[in-house]
């Protein structure tokens, strides 16, 4: 089985500034840091990305 490139998309909550994260969302969810993205990314499971968001108070995706 081929291994599918993560479809990344930046966060809609990060302004214009340059400090944006970007969101892949399969699952698992992977979050990275824009202007560092040869450094890796987190992974969380869906419902662990879900429970921040409503801890931040942020609307789900």
């Amino acid at each position: 089985m081929t291994k599918r490139e993560p479809h990344w998309h930046k966060s809609s909550y990060s302004g214009g500034s340059g400090s944006c994260v970007e969101v892949a969302e399969g699952e698992a969810v992977l979050v990275r840091d824009t202007q560092n993205r040869g450094l890796g990314h987190i992974d969380y499971t869906p419902g662990a990305w879900t429970s921040f968001l409503h801890c931040v108070n942020l609307p789900t995706p």
